[in-house]
């Protein structure tokens, strides 16, 4: 088997859905698998699972042990020569594994493989590609400097050399993944991707971004942005010094500072207060269109049926809501909209009863139930 799909999944039923409907479309012509699984989500994920998906693999915890164990948990059941460590609040166009998959080929001595990530407003993700997180560049990141050298200088379009790789699209060998050791299990949540990434290069293998194909990653939906994010992810980075970086009084004290005072400042960006005046509804079918259009209730409802209309339609983004029709428009081609940002953005999943989308990628995004035309 060539790839195996590694889905970690907590309490994000719908997102889940729509990300394995996009990965199915996605490993269609490669000999592939996916294995979901679920950390003891209080949602109905795992009922969802076993009636929609029932060939899909599901490993239902009974507790929630973590990303790194259950990731690995993931793993060692994985029959591919690849992996692919995938959050569940990500969309993949059909293309995506394809390409990357030649690309590993072509290299030697490739460690992991990370590409373009956008948010639901179709921002490009920075964290897509990183530097080093060392305790000095981290410190000025931790005080606000916009010059800390966090990120890669690479320009997100291109393909090339980086050192740390984001664990919501980590791509690599399962032989590269087991001569690490995987996820360090010490790790609970956040920090571990940093340091699989860090593991891989000082073995020797080489990390790469691949900019030629975009992945959607709504991102709120797993790592929302608050103060328990805040005292979390900066006290994984204290593990992550202590465990690849020489002690330094100064580091130890500017991090366990940062650490501390950073959650008391954090705040959760409110939901955002929009006004939509417009929707845009793409699709051919009628019956879609209706069921959407109750949705929105009063609002005024275009039907689009031609991209280059599209674009007549809108009057002003900031009021506009567009509503993709995943049986209608590949997802190759919803996520290069997503990238022009015309509008706020909803997807109609293939073979779902569902729209969703997210304005930000620090809050939580927005699932709306089709009323079923009769």
């Amino acid at each position: 088997m060539q790839l195996s799909v590694i889905i970690l999944n907590y309490n994000v039923r719908y997102f889940l859905e729509a990300c394995l409907r996009s990965v199915q479309s996605a490993i269609a012509e490669i000999d592939a698998e996916i294995i979901v699984i679920d950390n003891n989500s209080p949602d109905n994920s795992c009922d969802m699972m076993r009636n929609t998906f029932p060939t899909i693999q599901l490993i239902a915890n009974t507790e929630n042990v973590g990303f790194a164990k259950a990731n690995n948990q993931g793993v060692k059941v994985a029959k591919g020569e690849y992996v692919c460590i995938l959050n569940p609040d990500t969309i993949v166009a059909e293309d995506t594994f394809t390409q990357i998959l030649q690309f590993a080929k072509s290299k030697e001595n490739v460690g992991s493989i990370g590409c373009k990530l956008v948010d639901g407003s179709g921002t490009f993700l920075p964290e897509s590609k990183r530097n080093i997180p060392t305790p000095m560049v981290s410190v000025k990141k931790i005080f606000g400097s916009k010059n800390a050298g966090y990120y890669s200088d690479l320009n997100e379009n291109e393909t090339g050399k980086i050192d740390i790789l984001v664990g919501a699209f980590m791509l690599m060998k399962k032989s590269v993944y087991q001569t690490v050791n995987g996820f360090d299990e010490d790790y609970f949540m956040y920090g571990e991707d940093i340091d699989l990434s860090y593991k891989i290069k000082k073995a020797g293998f080489q990390n790469y971004y691949y900019g030629k194909t975009s992945v959607i990653h709504y991102k709120g939906e797993s790592t929302l942005k608050d103060k328990t994010y805040a005292k979390r992810f900066y006290g994984a980075m204290q593990l992550f010094y202590k465990k690849h970086f020489k002690r330094n009084i100064l580091y130890d004290i500017a991090v366990t500072l940062g650490a501390k005072l950073i959650p008391l400042v954090s705040k959760s960006e409110n939901d955002m207060k929009k006004q939509v005046n417009k929707c845009i509804i793409i699709t051919d079918s009628a019956t879609h269109f209706e069921e959407i259009q109750a949705v929105y209730n009063q609002k005024n409802c275009v039907k689009v049926e031609n991209l280059d209309h599209l674009f007549r339609q809108i009057e002003n983004k900031n009021y506009t809501e567009i509503i993709l029709d995943n049986h209608f428009i590949e997802t190759k081609t919803i996520i290069q909209l997503f990238e022009k940002q015309l509008g706020y953005y909803k997807i109609l999943p293939k073979n779902s009863t569902f729209i969703l989308g997210s304005d930000s990628s620090k809050n939580r995004g927005e699932v709306r139930l089709l009323c079923k035309s009769k």
